[in-house]
């Protein structure tokens, strides 16, 4: 478990540096994260803090919740992650911002959940080429997947074989970007390259151990 924070991604943008490149970037709004739980060893078995993200109506939030929240002495939250403590001292109630983390240059690692495609076939979902000769009688197998396999042996379908089937919508992380800036009075913060998720889409920023 890494020291990390919870924010939003806006988009993507670019920048030129000084030397008159130009870097693709991601935009991610980072807003001060409360700490809503500190777990410890003695307690809980490992050590972590929980943060929140994001304002949520009390009306929509379950008792439980609300007891959990009252319990830290914040108000109800739309996100919850668990993250290792930023500092030892850390108590539930705290702010964890953006510039007591992150800084120009450093690596850190993204996770979000990528955008779902739906039902996709195999051209798409695992890069097949399909039939690119649509001569000598291929009517419509440009995007067919082929053979599967199956005979009288092992008259089954193997587990695992790529086919068509649900796309996206998965937990993926994606390591080694670069914090292009970090402009703490606009919460907002510039990553090198694409992260996963769509717009508005939360994602978790992570140190590097």
């Amino acid at each position: 478990m890494s020291i990390g924070i919870i924010g939003k991604k806006i988009g993507m943008t670019s920048v030129f540096t000084e030397d008159g490149r130009q870097l693709s970037c991601t935009v991610v709004e980072v807003r001060p994260n409360v700490v809503t739980q500190v777990k410890t060893d003695e307690t809980d078995g490992y050590s972590s803090v929980q943060l929140g993200a994001g304002e949520r109506k009390v009306k929509h939030t379950t008792k439980a919740m609300k007891g959990h929240f009252e319990a830290a002495g914040v108000s109800p939250k739309i996100v919850l992650r668990e993250f290792s403590p930023p500092n030892p001292d850390v108590s539930a109630g705290d702010e964890v911002k953006l510039s007591d983390l992150f800084k120009e240059g450093e690596l850190i690692d993204v996770s979000g959940t990528s955008k779902g495609k739906g039902f996709q076939g195999v051209v798409k979902r695992h890069g097949f080429a399909g039939v690119n000769d649509a001569t000598h009688g291929q009517h419509n197998r440009q995007r067919a997947p082929g053979s599967i396999g199956a005979s009288s042996w092992p008259s089954r379908v193997f587990k695992g074989m790529r086919m068509g089937g649900r796309t996206g919508g998965d937990r993926v992380t994606v390591k080694n970007l670069t914090v292009i800036q970090v402009l703490p009075d606009q919460n907002l913060i510039l990553i090198g390259g694409a992260v996963p998720g769509p717009k508005n889409g939360t994602v978790e920023l992570r140190k590097k151990k």
